[in-house]
């Protein structure tokens, strides 16, 4: 099954999510992203309930985040170090993450892939 997009975006309360594919009419809003993680798997198979569908798992939905929200929710991650792992500038990263300046998409997908080695690593990590 091909992934089903959500994009978010931060509210004035929380977050909010909608379907990317208009087949999927379906949104949601939260107070914060795990919230809205389970509230979009709801609000997506109380749909395809209603379209007589079988239901979706986390697996199947992507959630996309631009990378000033990224930055805002995981504040944990420190978007100096984070360009210094990747190699670009700090000030260009602060830049895109601020919405000063939009990253093309070949340079965002450096940073996701640059995010996602990052967690793979800390999956395997053990602390003593």
């Amino acid at each position: 099954m091909k992934k089903i997009v959500f994009i978010v975006e931060k509210t004035g309360t929380g977050y909010s999510a909608y379907a990317v594919d208009d087949k999927f009419p379906v949104g949601t809003a939260a107070a914060n992203m795990t919230e809205l993680r389970q509230n979009i798997l709801d609000a997506m198979n109380t749909w395809r309930e209603l379209k007589g569908l079988p239901d979706v798992s986390e697996k199947d939905v992507m959630i996309r985040l631009d990378l000033a929200q990224f930055f805002e929710y995981y504040k944990v991650i420190n978007s100096s170090a984070l360009a210094e792992r990747i190699g670009i500038s700090q000030s260009l990263l602060s830049q895109y993450a601020n919405r000063i300046k939009i990253p093309s998409e070949k340079q965002v997908n450096r940073i996701l892939s640059s995010i996602k080695d990052l967690g793979k690593e800390l999956t395997h990590l053990e602390l003593i």
